[in-house]
């Protein structure tokens, strides 16, 4: 229990640190908001007018509160560029973005662990290598490079998908785009903690006890490596959020990081802020759940606390 407790506390201080970092680096930015929307022939009166409107004329730590409160309450302000509440604009791009993050995650879950886990017990075999290999190869291609690749080949060569429509079964191409170099990181780092685990002596144990070598892979090897392994998902979680950003970009998909890179473009800080801030805001979330989880399962970490 002082565990969570104190992770709780962490995370509340880590997400305060977030919301003031995400507000301060948009402006020290150079660039007027009010300008921006009506233009460099404004006249000061008009400018200093929609300042007043906006709040961007009161301090940095006024606006900061009145931001931070109006989070709070679901509220964070208006888009320049659209001229409509961010929560409104964001409402809609969420759950494409979930859904293609979710798929993403299953399928690094569904492919990576299984072949993290057949290389790693077959550690002197042509699988291990093949793997490893493959894995290598994954690490090292860019997101955009295999969003277009995948486009080409299965949307315009094979005809499965329409660029620009993706619905049900069809979602799992982009999703593969993103998932990719995570299975590609996972498969290297649960096969190296799956040998790891092979060269301890528990291991040498088991088997002059008579144990087959799949009920020491699947009642000790992996048991012990899970909570090794399991910090490995936050990491995910966060490479999902910023490929999935490129991806959308290039596969045409209205999500939230399409309209974070045209939010950026078009320098609409309150948009941007609260698209950056709800995925700076998951990560945090999704590490203290994976922290708590190990706690959980990990007997170590629960009698040091």
């Amino acid at each position: 229990m002082v565990y969570i407790i104190k992770k709780t506390a962490v995370l509340c201080i880590t997400l305060f640190l977030v919301s003031l970092a995400v507000f301060c680096a948009f402006h020290i930015i150079p660039g007027d908001p009010a300008m921006l929307i009506l233009g460099i022939e404004a006249s000061p009166e008009k400018l200093d007018l929609l300042r007043a409107e906006l709040g961007t004329d009161k301090p940095l730590l006024v606006q900061y509160a009145t931001w931070i409160q109006g989070a709070f309450h679901g509220n964070f302000g208006m888009s320049l560029k659209y001229q409509k509440a961010v929560s409104e604009l964001i409402q809609g791009r969420l759950s494409v973005t979930f859904s293609l993050g979710m798929v993403s995650f299953c399928l690094v879950m569904l492919l990576g662990f299984p072949l993290g886990i057949l290389s790693g017990y077959k550690k002197t075999g042509f699988i291990h290598q093949a793997t490893i290999f493959l894995s290598l190869i994954g690490i090292s291609i860019p997101g955009f490079f295999l969003s277009v690749l995948i486009i080409w080949i299965f949307g315009l060569t094979f005809h499965l998908f329409v660029p620009g429509h993706y619905k049900g079964l069809q979602l799992l191409f982009p999703a593969f785009a993103i998932a990719l170099p995570q299975v590609a990181v996972v498969v290297k780092y649960v096969s190296s903690s799956i040998i790891e685990e092979y060269s301890k002596p528990y291991v040498r144990t088991a088997r002059s006890r008579g144990n087959s070598e799949s009920r020491i892979l699947m009642c000790h090897v992996l048991k012990n490596s899970t909570v090794s392994v399991i910090p490995l998902i936050g990491m995910i979680t966060g490479s999902i959020f910023s490929g999935s950003i490129i991806v959308e970009q290039v596969f045409s998909i209205s999500g939230t990081g399409r309209l974070l890179i045209s939010s950026v473009t078009s320098r609409d800080f309150p948009l941007t802020q609260t698209i950056v801030l709800y995925i700076a805001s998951t990560i945090v979330l999704v590490n203290f759940l994976v922290d708590v989880f190990i706690q959980l399962i990990d007997p170590r970490i629960r009698l040091k606390y």
